[in-house]
């Protein structure tokens, strides 16, 4: 089972609110996933980034993978 940490879109049409959660790679972008463990809003200035680092470091000590897009977040976050 390969385990990612990846964005779950959320919010209408135009206006995106992200939901980062820890999934099996094997299942839709929007579908079942584990666990959330944070969320993110590109729409404010600057963006809202709310991450629980601990849930992610031990996401990432068990094997988890995040996507690019999610591994950025954390560098800016300064969890990674």
């Amino acid at each position: 089972m390969a385990v990612k940490i990846r964005l779950k879109r959320m919010g209408a049409k135009k206006s995106p609110f992200y939901r980062v959660v820890v999934a099996d790679s094997r299942y839709p972008r929007d579908g079942r996933f584990i666990e959330e463990i944070g969320t993110y809003n590109p729409l404010t200035d600057p963006s809202t980034i709310n991450i629980d680092g601990e849930k992610a470091k031990k996401w990432m000590a068990n094997g988890a993978q995040p996507t690019d897009t999610v591994k950025g977040l954390l560098k800016k976050t300064g969890i990674l």
